[in-house]
């Protein structure tokens, strides 16, 4: 079965070293592969970061979400950034809803080593919440690159204590996963895991009562 995502294209994206190291690539998954895996996007109607695990998916979501958790791509991004990401520990997340809060400046936290986004927005959809990888955290037009939100691009950033980014606040449909490679640095509490667990099994509890 033919892979998802471009590696090719991936490889030879550039890496820009400043503000911090980044790259971009249009079209990491092409658009007839992206609008397949789109579709079958989970169906998401609150907004917030959403495990991938809480949700449900189609396959061609699933193909695509394989090849991101493959080890060619794992070895791929670790030499474009001179990391060593065996064997490092992976979270995926999906958005599909915005809110006026969402988009504020921010950086990663130090738990993460790789964040990678990748979106599955028709061009011109979301283009109003173009990624703003940032000088500072101070200010939102003080950007060195600006990534329209669009069906199949790809950003990928190593995680700096100055990987500042963001976009403008405009809610609505935006579609998007994350996923990163943890660095195996604590920075919950220990509860927050089981509380997180409990969640996960009450959710999958209803959906199976809801069935029956």
């Amino acid at each position: 079965m033919a892979a998802m995502l471009d590696l090719d294209r991936i490889r030879e994206a550039p890496v820009t070293q400043s503000p911090y190291p980044f790259f971009v690539v249009p079209q990491a998954v092409n658009t007839k592969e992206a609008r397949k895996a789109a579709k079958d996007f989970p169906a998401i109607e609150r907004p917030g970061a959403i495990d991938l695990e809480d949700t449900e998916y189609g396959p061609e979501f699933a193909l695509l979400v394989d090849d991101l958790r493959s080890d060619a791509f794992r070895k791929l991004v670790g030499q474009k950034f001179g990391l060593d990401l065996e064997d490092r520990d992976i979270v995926i997340n999906v958005r599909g809803q915005m809110r006026l809060t969402d988009g504020n400046i921010h950086t990663d936290t130090p738990s993460k080593l790789v964040t990678v986004l990748l979106y599955f927005n028709e061009p011109g959809q979301a283009d109003a919440t173009s990624l703003r990888i940032l000088n500072n955290g101070r200010d939102l037009d003080d950007y060195v690159a600006e990534i329209p939100p669009d069906l199949g691009t790809m950003v990928a950033f190593k995680v700096t204590p100055d990987c500042w980014h963001g976009h403008k606040a405009v809610p609505g449909k935006r579609l998007s996963l994350q996923m990163n490679y943890l660095s195996g640095i604590k920075t919950r509490g220990k509860h927050q895991l089981g509380h997180r667990i409990i969640g996960r099994m009450k959710r999958k509890l209803g959906r199976f009562i809801g069935q029956m």
